[in-house]
């Protein structure tokens, strides 16, 4: 399984599952649901949170976060 987590700096995905229960509400409000894009801006340092751009808004989000969030790259 491939996650948010795992994207690397400028690759591009789509949003596949995640579960409802454990992804907070607010990144859910802001666009992160299955089947929109989502990148890799960059990382902080000691990669912790992540910069991404999902469906046009620009979020921050742990990367313990990120990894609940199943994608698909986009070659």
């Amino acid at each position: 399984m491939i996650t948010i987590a795992d994207l690397k700096k400028g690759e591009r995905a789509v949003i596949k599952d995640f579960s409802v229960d454990l992804v907070p509400l607010k990144l859910l409000e802001m666009g992160c649901l299955p089947g929109n894009e989502v990148s890799l801006v960059q990382t902080a340092p000691y990669h912790d949170p992540l910069h991404l751009i999902i469906d046009g808004s620009h979020l921050a989000i742990r990367k313990e976060t990120a990894a609940l969030i199943e994608i698909e790259l986009i070659p």
